[in-house]
């Protein structure tokens, strides 16, 4: 009997000792991420919730003493759906994420699987790729523009010499057919290092064995890739397009620099039309409108999404 009192009090002291410890785990796992958590409840979730409300009024960017601030409903809603220049807006933005997620994605495994080799002065290629992605956009988006130069641009020069002077000069950014194109190839060439360092970091995940099992099996380089090492990235590859749509939805910043959304809408964004209206027309409830409705159109895309890559991994 004692023995087995003994025993019960171990258990139940050990439940207690295993108890306080998992408290105390909590505790500090709360304790580390208040810093951030506060912070993205400050600059997140605040603005959100702020922008939410105005988008319902006509506040302005300057109050007008003589002229309080209303609540006008859905006005800056049904306003939203009868706007052109939105409705442009919108479809710019999904041309670009449409052409551009899935391009970049692919140039950032094929630079992957290049970079993942073992070859001399391999880490300077991947700092190379990389560079563009540490390089204030402003700064890319200014040279990019002397680069598309109509004149004596570098790539004019370069179209024009490699077919003999058949092609160009191209006014890369004042053409409404070739600026939204001008600014894809431009964004493509600055974010997919970004993409490459992930799928990199996936590729060297991926265990030796089963490449050395389909040696043995005698698979070529190509039945490696396709049976090996993409279906070992599809965790990647959700992260990695799902992420690169969301960046391609918030493009602001080249367009900005270069075109400001010109010529003729060409590359009006949803970002570039929200600050005109906010910053330039003051109009800072219609501008929330557009950001609240912008979030929900993003937010859904990601999530079919993700929905639909998480069925195909299956």
């Amino acid at each position: 009997m004692r023995r087995k009192s003994n025993n019960s009090d171990l258990r139940s002291n050990l439940k207690r000792g295993f108890g306080y410890k998992r408290k105390r785990g909590v505790t500090v796992a709360w304790v580390l991420c208040a810093p951030a958590l506060i912070l993205l409840f400050i600059f997140l979730v605040v603005p959100f919730i702020t922008a939410f409300f105005l988008s319902f009024t006509d506040q302005r960017l300057i109050p007008n003493l003589n002229m309080s601030t209303q609540f006008v409903g859905f006005r800056n809603f049904l306003r939203l759906f009868m706007d052109e220049y939105f409705h442009r807006a919108l479809l710019n933005n999904f041309i670009f994420a449409i052409v551009v997620v899935p391009v970049q994605t692919a140039f950032a495994l094929l630079l992957a699987v290049l970079v993942n080799q073992k070859l001399r002065f391999i880490n300077l290629f991947r700092t190379i790729y990389f560079t563009p992605v540490v390089t204030t956009m402003v700064v890319v988006a200014i040279v990019w523009s002397f680069l598309y130069n109509p004149g004596e641009g570098f790539i004019n020069q370069f179209i024009k010499t490699i077919s003999g002077g058949l092609l160009g000069p191209y006014n890369w950014l004042h053409d409404t057919r070739l600026a939204l194109t001008a600014i894809m190839i431009l964004s493509i060439w600055q974010g997919v290092g970004f993409q490459m360092v992930i799928y990199l970091a996936g590729l060297q995940g991926i265990p030796a064995e089963l490449y050395e099992a389909a040696e043995v099996d005698s698979a070529n380089a190509w039945q490696k890739f396709w049976y090996i090492t993409l279906p070992q990235l599809k965790n990647t590859t959700i992260f990695v397009v799902t992420s690169t749509t969301i960046l391609a939805f918030k493009l602001f910043t080249q367009v900005w620099v270069m075109t400001q959304g010109g010529p003729q809408s060409a590359t009006l964004t949803t970002i570039v039309l929200l600050y005109k209206e906010g910053f330039a027309q003051f109009r800072v409830g219609y501008a929330s409108a557009i950001a609240a409705l912008f979030f929900l159109i993003v937010l859904f895309v990601s999530m079919v999404q993700r929905i639909y890559l998480r069925g195909e991994r299956r």
